[in-house]
C-alpha cells in the first residue's frame, strides 16, 4: 500500500495555499501579480527561488521519517513546456523533478508523477491553471497532442527509474458542468498510454475518474494490464457506503485502487477517513504537505507580516511600490524551507492513528460486523452515515439530523455537530491505532468520554484481546474516564475494544496518550 503526501502548490502554485483571493487563485494570475510588482527580471529570480525552496531535501527526509512511503508530485504542463511549436521542453525546469526523485530514491519514497495542469486545462477551473475557465484540453487538438507528447517525454526520461511508482495521467478531469466532454477522456487516456508504452513498458498507469476523480462511470475497459484507478475524497462521509462503487470496480477489474487526494479537513475526520482506507486495503495520499498559515497540514508556512498588502492589491487596492513588494515576497521565500515552517506532528499522528491520538467513537473499524463491531440488533435510527452497520449513532445536542463533515480549514465540530455511538448490553466497538518503534518505550494512557443513559453502567476495555479494565459509569452527565492502569505496548498495530457490560452507554471519543517512563 502507498501511504503518502502530495506536494501541492509547488510546481503548480494554488492561490488558496497562499491565502489569496480569486484574483490570485492560479499560477498565471499569481505570476502576473509578481511581475507587475517587481518586474520581469526579479520575477524570474523569485520563481527560481520558489521552486528551489518549496520542496527541499529536508521535506523529503521528514516525510520518510514519519513513516510515509510515497509522494505525489503535481506538475503544471506550462511549467515544463515552451509555448512555441514544435513541442519543446524546458530542461532547467526538469531538473527540479529529477532532484526530488533523487532525494526520494535516497530516502526510499516512491514518486507518483501527476499531470495536475494539462495543456489547455483538463478541468476548466483554477486548479489546472486554466486561462479561460474552459477545459481546452478537450476542445483544441493542439493541446491534446501536446499532452500526449509531454507524457511520451516523461516516460522516456524516467523509464528506468525504479523509485517512480507510476504515471497519474490527468488530475480530476471535467467537473460535471463540463460533462458533455466525458466521452473524450478514455480515448485520450488510451492515446497517452500508447505513447508511454512505446517508451516504457514497466511503470504503472494511474487513471482518475471525472468530476473531481469521483465519477468512475467512464471506465469502460482497461486500457492497460498494469493500471491503478484513483478517486479523491473530501468533505463527505468517511464510511464504506461512500466508497462502495470504487470497491466494486476494484473487484470487477482486479486492479488496485488509490485515494489519491484527501484532506483539507479537521484531524478528527482524518482519524476516520484514513482508517477507512487502511481497513479496505486502499493506497492513499494526503493533500497537502505544506501551505501557508494552517494547522491542518503537517507544514505551515509563516505568513509574512505585510502579506495583506498583496491580498488588497489583488482585490483592487493600491499597488505596493517595488521595494515594498520585493520585501514581502522575499520574506515569503525565506519562510518556505522546512526548518522555517511551523510543524504540526498531530496532523501526521491523526493520519496514522499514532498516539497521542483522539479517535471519535463513530470511527470504529470498517472491517464489518464481528470484526470491527458487534451489535444485538440493527438500529432503526438513520442519520445518513454508516447506515449499513446498524450501529446506533446520536447527535449529542441540538436538532441536527444529518452529519456535517465539511470543515475545510480544519475547524473543529460545532456543538450541534458532535456525534456519539450507543452501546447496549453486550455490544462492542473496536478501534485500531499504531505505535512506532521507539528507543525508550513509554507508558500508554487511555481516556474515554462516556455517559450512562440510565445513570449507571459498566464498560469493559479490552486491549489486544486482554481485558485491562472494567469502568463503572455513574451519573447522567458526560465525563472523561481514565483507565486505572498504564499500559506497556510494543511497536506495531494495536486494538482497543469497548464492550458494554450492562445498561446503555454513550461513547463520544477515546484518546490514547503517551507518558514517559
Amino acid at each position: 500500500m502507498l501511504r503518502g503526501v502530495g506536494f501541492g502548490s509547488w510546481l503548480l502554485p494554488e492561490g488558496y495555499m497562499w491565502r489569496f483571493p480569486k484574483e490570485g487563485d492560479r499560477p498565471r494570475r499569481i505570476e502576473r501579480m509578481v511581475e507587475e510588482l517587481i518586474g520581469e527580471e526579479k520575477a524570474l529570480r523569485f520563481w527560481n527561488q520558489y521552486y528551489d525552496r518549496y520542496v527541499g531535501e529536508a521535506d523529503v527526509r521528514q516525510i520518510a521519517a514519519e513513516g510515509f512511503n510515497s509522494v505525489r508530485v503535481p506538475i503544471n504542463a506550462r511549467f515544463l513546456l515552451e509555448e512555441d511549436e514544435p513541442v519543446r521542453f524546458r530542461p532547467e525546469r526538469l531538473r527540479f523533478i529529477d532532484r526530488v526523485i533523487g532525494w526520494c530514491r535516497t530516502y526510499r519514497l516512491y514518486v507518483i508523477l501527476d499531470l495536475h495542469g494539462a495543456p489547455g486545462g483538463q478541468t476548466g477551473t483554477n486548479i489546472d491553471d486554466s486561462e479561460r475557465d474552459l477545459p481546452e484540453l478537450f476542445t483544441d487538438e493542439r493541446n491534446r497532442n501536446r499532452t500526449v507528447e509531454l507524457w511520451r517525454m516523461l516516460a522516456e526520461r524516467y523509464k528506468d527509474e525504479w523509485i517512480v511508482a507510476g504515471y497519474d495521467l490527468l488530475n480530476e478531469p471535467l467537473p460535471n458542468w463540463f460533462s458533455q466532454y466525458n466521452s473524450l477522456v478514455m480515448p485520450l487516456y488510451r492515446d497517452i498510454v500508447k505513447a508511454i508504452r512505446e517508451a516504457d513498458d514497466r511503470h504503472m498507469i494511474i487513471l482518475e475518474g471525472v468530476h473531481w476523480a469521483t465519477d468512475w462511470s467512464i471506465f469502460d475497459e482497461k486500457p492497460d494490464d498494469n493500471c491503478m484507478l484513483q478517486f479523491h475524497k473530501y468533505w463527505n462521509n468517511p464510511d464504506t457506503e461512500s466508497i462502495r462503487v470504487y470497491l466494486d470496480k476494484r473487484e470487477a477489474w482486479k486492479v488496485p485502487i488509490f485515494m489519491g487526494e484527501g484532506g483539507e479537513n479537521n484531524k478528527d475526520w482524518y482519524a476516520g477517513a484514513f482508517r477507512l482506507f487502511e481497513d479496505h486495503g486502499i493506497s492513499w495520499n494526503f493533500w497537502t504537505w505544506k501551505k501557508m498559515d494552517t494547522d491542518n497540514s503537517p507544514c505551515s508556512v509563516k505568513k509574512p507580516a505585510e502579506w495583506q498588502r498583496l491580498v488588497d492589491y489583488l482585490e483592487g487596492g493600491s499597488k505596493p511600490d517595488e521595494a515594498e513588494a520585493e520585501r514581502i515576497l522575499w520574506e515569503y521565500l525565506n519562510h518556505l524551507p522546512f526548518d522555517r515552517c511551523d510543524y504540526h506532528p498531530e496532523v501526521v499522528r491523526s493520519l496514522f492513528r499514532r498516539p497521542t491520538i483522539r479517535i471519535p467513537a463513530i470511527y470504529y473499524g470498517y472491517e464489518g460486523e464481528g470484526v470491527s463491531f458487534g451489535i444485538n440488533r440493527l438500529t432503526e435510527r438513520n442519520i445518513g452515515f454508516r447506515i449499513n452497520d446498524g450501529m446506533e449513532l446520536h447527535f449529542i445536542e441540538g436538532e441536527r439530523s444529518v452529519p456535517n463533515f465539511q470543515h475545510t480549514a480544519g475547524e473543529p465540530l460545532r456543538g450541534d455537530e458532535q456525534l456519539c455511538i450507543q452501546l447496549n448490553s453486550g455490544e462492542w466497538a473496536a478501534y485500531k491505532f499504531r505505535i512506532d518503534s521507539v528507543e525508550k518505550l513509554p507508558f500508554f494512557i487511555i481516556d474515554m468520554r462516556l455517559l450512562a443513559i440510565n445513570g449507571s453502567g459498566t464498560i469493559a476495555v479490552i486491549v489486544d484481546d486482554t481485558t485491562v479494565d472494567l469502568i463503572e459509569i455513574r451519573g447522567l452527565f458526560w465525563e472523561t474516564y481514565r483507565l486505572d492502569k498504564k499500559l506497556r505496548l510494543d511497536p506495531g498495530l494495536h486494538q482497543i475494544v469497548l464492550k458494554c457490560g450492562n445498561n446503555q452507554i454513550l461513547v463520544e471519543w477515546l484518546e490514547v496518550k503517551t507518558q514517559e517512563v
